[in-house]
């Protein structure tokens, strides 16, 4: 009997305690291509295994920037290998739509009509020039547990995240 890998397109199901990793589109996609990424991501997360262990997985795409996928991983762990097969299939899903999902760790923030993506020396300029201040949200792509997610920290204000060492004192 084979076991079967449970994949969500939601994260309610899953645990507070589940693995979190959060990425960035480095552009607006067409809605084409959100529903192309989605689709691969659900294939590839049907398959996912650990060490031969199905993992118990969900995935949001979440104000058409931001792909989130979890891992119950009370259920089964995932492992370093089935991190970097993740990893993987996203780069090259980076390579044919011709965007950045992961890696270079840029500084997401929102104005009124606009999602924005800044190097962090960037993100330090506009903060010391007053167009980004502790009112500000941002988007913390860091968090690791779901919980974290729950708790309101993924949207948060500039000066109640890390974001707030960039902001300028006094």
């Amino acid at each position: 009997m084979t076991e079967q890998t449970h994949t969500m397109a939601t994260l309610d199901p899953l645990p507070d305690s589940a693995r979190l990793w959060v990425f960035g589109a480095s552009r607006p996609l067409t809605a084409g291509e959100e529903s192309r990424l989605l689709n691969e991501v659900e294939a590839f997360l049907g398959q996912w295994k650990a060490h031969g262990h199905p993992l118990a997985a969900a995935h949001e795409w979440r104000q058409g920037r931001f792909l989130l996928v979890a891992v119950d991983d009370t259920v089964s762990a995932p492992s370093g290998c089935s991190i970097d097969a993740l990893v993987r299939r996203l780069r090259e899903l980076e390579q044919e739509m011709e965007l950045s999902l992961v890696g270079s760790a840029p500084v997401w923030y929102r104005t009124e009509d606009e999602i924005h993506r800044v190097s962090r020396p960037e993100f330090k300029a506009l903060a010391r020039a007053g167009e980004i201040t502790a009112d500000t949200l941002v988007y913390d792509l860091s968090l690791t547990r779901l919980s974290e997610l729950r708790e309101g920290r993924w949207e948060t204000r500039a000066g109640r995240s890390w974001h707030a060492r960039y902001l300028p004192t006094g």
